[in-house]
């Protein structure tokens, strides 16, 4: 059904942000795909991988150096602007998206608490004893990307309530993963970097409060704390959330002021735009101009970041972490405890967790399900929640070690695992009648 022309512009925000989304968990699923075939192929400049991830690249700056493998720059450098990106959105949903209306988060907060918690405990009840017990936050993340690749493949026959739903539960699930890679995954602190890296933390609060808006102030400061945190031994990618926190996410007029000059300028411009010397110059320099005074910092630091993660940082970090040479016996060890965790997890626990307590929260009444969305899209929804990817390799990295004899495993579990899960999801949801709404 075409969406009326009166509320197309309410919905273009939500249609770009799950085009581009989308579009960038195709870029992902291509990158995991070529990381493998390369990893595996006996040619040419194929034989680099995945070897060529170990060399590296040294930084020396006044005294201070970095000494980190290319994977390392990746995982803890790269990866800290994805995860600015994550802070970011999980901000923007608290204060004025899905998250910020009590009824409304209630639906996908529940079904992302089910989602972390069904699995999570799966996954240690088969390695209860085992040395890979640790991993039992393998399989509790969601990779939205990946998700909303497959949401869009099913075009209009999926409700816009269920995209913003998975968005919603994909952005708590991601601050799940945040928390647990904070409390549980951090091994040894040093103290002396950790109180630098709070005192920095508390000097961006307070650029904050006094009304600094300027990124220029922020970013540099950033960069200092992404290396104390680095130091401190927590891990260095939650110095992105941390400075997330502290950029500036309301616009820097009051809302009298901002419309009168809205109207004004909508006046000019209205003008420019039927005189009969219409410069389009002007009118582009104009529409710019009221872009920036309506957006945030915070706002303008997404847009700007947004593709430049969803295209370049995420499919080079899968690139990079699925190089993983395949042979039998890998495959076989999908049956030990460590592979069927994180299997059962993500394809069995993942559904389970968020139609389960999906279902709760509406049958106590706390919650009611979206316009359009019926409980065969919600479990659809559940299990494209298995798609784990991301996330899932990320914590792999974290809870078992880089080059420990179960990553190979534990990394093709979740390939297994998120590409079921995908293609469940995708067959539940295309056989799902068409409603109009």
């Amino acid at each position: 059904m075409s969406v009326p022309h009166i509320v197309r512009p309410l919905v273009r925000p939500f249609s770009e942000f799950f085009r581009r989304e989308a579009a960038g968990g195709i870029m992902l699923m291509v990158s995991a795909v070529l990381a493998l075939l390369m990893a595996n192929l006996n040619w040419g400049p194929a034989r680099l991988f995945p070897a060529i991830w170990e060399k590296h690249l040294d930084l020396n700056l006044n005294g201070i150096a970095l000494h980190l493998s290319l994977l390392h720059w990746i995982n803890d450098g790269l990866m800290s602007i994805f995860f600015l990106i994550v802070g970011l959105e999980i901000k923007r949903e608290v204060l004025e998206g899905e998250l910020s209306d009590r009824r409304q988060a209630t639906l996908p907060i529940a079904g992302a608490l089910g989602g972390m918690v069904v699995p999570a405990l799966i996954y240690f009840l088969i390695n209860q004893g085992h040395p890979t017990a640790n991993g039992w936050g393998i399989p509790m993340a969601t990779d939205i990307a990946f998700a909303l690749a497959v949401l869009q493949l099913l075009g209009p026959r999926v409700p816009l309530g269920l995209k913003v739903f998975l968005t919603a539960l994909a952005i708590v699930d991601d601050l799940g993963a945040v928390l647990v890679i904070a409390g549980f995954y951090t091994t040894e602190l040093n103290l002396t970097y950790l109180y630098l890296a709070l005192g920095t933390w508390a000097l961006l609060m307070n650029l904050n409060l006094l009304g600094v808006r300027n990124l220029a102030l922020y970013l540099p400061l950033g960069v200092v704390l992404w290396f104390f945190v680095h130091e401190s031994g927590i891990h260095a990618t939650l110095a992105g959330v941390m400075l997330a926190l502290t950029i500036p996410s309301r616009i820097g007029m009051a809302k009298p002021d901002l419309l009168l000059m809205l109207n004004s300028r909508l006046s000019m411009l209205q003008d420019e735009v039927h005189g009969a010397d219409a410069n389009p110059r002007i009118i582009s320099e104009e529409l710019e101009y009221l872009s920036e005074a309506i957006s945030s910092p915070a706002q303008k630091l997404e847009q700007r970041l947004h593709s430049v993660v969803a295209f370049v940082i995420i499919p080079l970090f899968a690139f990079a972490n699925t190089s993983l040479e395949i042979d039998a016996a890998v495959f076989r060890e999908l049956l030990t405890p460590l592979g069927l965790g994180i299997i059962l997890g993500l394809t069995v626990g993942k559904p389970l967790g968020i139609g389960g307590l999906s279902w709760l929260s509406i049958r106590l009444g706390w919650a009611s399900l979206p316009v359009g969305v019926t409980w065969r899209h919600l479990w659809g929804a559940g299990l494209l929640g298995g798609i784990g990817f991301t996330m899932s390799l990320f914590i792999t990295l974290l809870a078992l070690g880089e080059h420990s004899v179960g990553e190979p495993v534990a990394k093709l579990a979740i390939l297994t695992a998120s590409f079921i899960s995908g293609i469940l999801g995708f067959v539940l949801l295309r056989t799902t009648p068409a409603r109009s709404v």
